[in-house]
């Protein structure tokens, strides 16, 4: 079983943009390995999420469970795992996390751009198509968030 928190993971134009009424999509990895000390370590399985964080009615929700502490402290949905055989004694095992937050997505900057455009180009632009989703895909990685990490998996006595 693996519990997994974020803590201060939201920058402050993220927060911004949640507090304004963006909904943030947290897409989170965890991957579980099995140490090898002379060889390369063997992946087990991964699990992946996808959750919601939003600001709603003055507090923050994720996946619509209030975070009494806000966004500073991120309690992930917790995800078990069981092993095809059990596992030999000395056997070591790692669990992975990756965690990323987009606010923003290139996709909505693209419908936001042709919103305010009204679906024109201007003069001239017919073959910057690909510089603006270019630009659009930087903009909205600048208004993400991601983090990993690793802890080794203890058992219990």
């Amino acid at each position: 079983m693996v519990r997994s928190e974020a803590f201060d993971f939201v920058s402050p134009e993220l927060d911004r943009l949640v507090r304004l009424g963006m909904a943030g999509k947290l897409e989170v990895e965890l991957t579980l390995w099995q140490r090898h000390t002379v060889w390369f370590d063997a992946r087990m399985d991964t699990a992946r999420l996808t959750q919601v964080l939003a600001f709603s009615k003055g507090a923050y929700v994720l996946d619509g469970r209030p975070l009494p502490e806000g966004p500073s402290s991120l309690t992930l949905e917790r995800v078990a795992w069981t092993l095809e055989k059990r596992p030999e004694p000395g056997a070591r095992y790692e669990v992975r996390i990756s965690v990323r937050l987009h606010v923003v997505t290139a996709a909505s900057l693209g419908r936001v751009a042709a919103w305010l455009t009204q679906g024109k180009q201007a003069p001239g632009d017919e073959g910057n198509t690909l510089t603006g989703t270019v630009l659009l895909r930087s903009v909205a990685e600048d208004l993400a968030r991601g983090a990993s990490a690793r802890c080794d998996v203890t058992r219990p006595p």
